[in-house]
């Protein structure tokens, strides 16, 4: 385990501003001592919850041609049959994961590829699972081609308070299957868009470990 390096600055300069509080409410008010007690230990729940936030598990990273991985840790909130507008153009399964501010939110390759397609489009922070999030929030789009030539859309989308994507990836970038490409801070959904003769392994309201649930196997 180990602090996601998106986290690292913020938890630094929070640190120092938790310590310097609670310095200066010491030198102010010595003598309440019930009422330092409780900032003390709000300030340090606080910062465990922000900590969390950022953690980074290692993984071992599968190798499976046939299996697709997800892409973050989270919860099963959509299945469903839908028509790719922004790059496929065509039918697909779209398998859709809520990450709560709970989950790991490091995003993790489904299968291993070469990124052929990547977009960032600004918008909206409704709630992640709102139906519109999928074509109107913050969110980026990545097709990753394998190379059996078959071809997967993972879609980054920020929520109600995940209002900072981040990836690491661009057109031609090679990922190994369960390799990092990206982050979503405090909340968010992640896509994925597989072939429609794709068996799905997963159900609804079923956890997820990105990079070692398998969610489909490809055909």
């Amino acid at each position: 385990m180990s602090i996601h390096r998106e986290g690292r600055t913020l938890l630094f300069w929070l640190l120092l501003i938790l310590v310097a509080v609670n310095f200066g409410l010491n030198k102010w008010i010595p003598e309440q001592e019930t009422v330092l007690n409780v900032i003390l230990l709000i300030s340090i729940v606080f910062y465990l919850l922000i900590l969390q936030f950022f953690r980074n598990p290692y993984i071992q990273l599968p190798n499976e041609e046939k299996l697709v991985f997800a892409p973050a840790d989270g919860k099963v909130v959509v299945i469903e049959e839908t028509t790719e507008t922004e790059y496929l153009n065509d039918r697909r399964k779209q398998v859709s994961i809520f990450m709560s501010p709970i989950n790991v939110h490091v995003n993790r390759s489904p299968i291993a590829g070469v990124v052929e397609f990547f977009k960032y489009h600004p918008g909206k922070y409704l709630v992640a699972w709102h139906p519109k999030s999928s074509t109107e929030n913050e969110r980026t789009t990545m097709v990753l081609t394998h190379k059996s030539g078959v071809k997967i859309l993972v879609r980054q989308i920020a929520g109600a308070l995940a209002r900072r994507i981040k990836w690491y990836v661009k057109e031609g970038t090679p990922l190994a299957q369960g390799g990092e490409f990206g982050f979503i801070k405090f909340g968010s959904r992640v896509d994925v868009y597989l072939p429609l003769d794709a068996e799905i392994l997963v159900s609804l309201e079923e956890k997820t470990k990105g990079g070692r649930t398998p969610i489909a196997r490809l055909k």
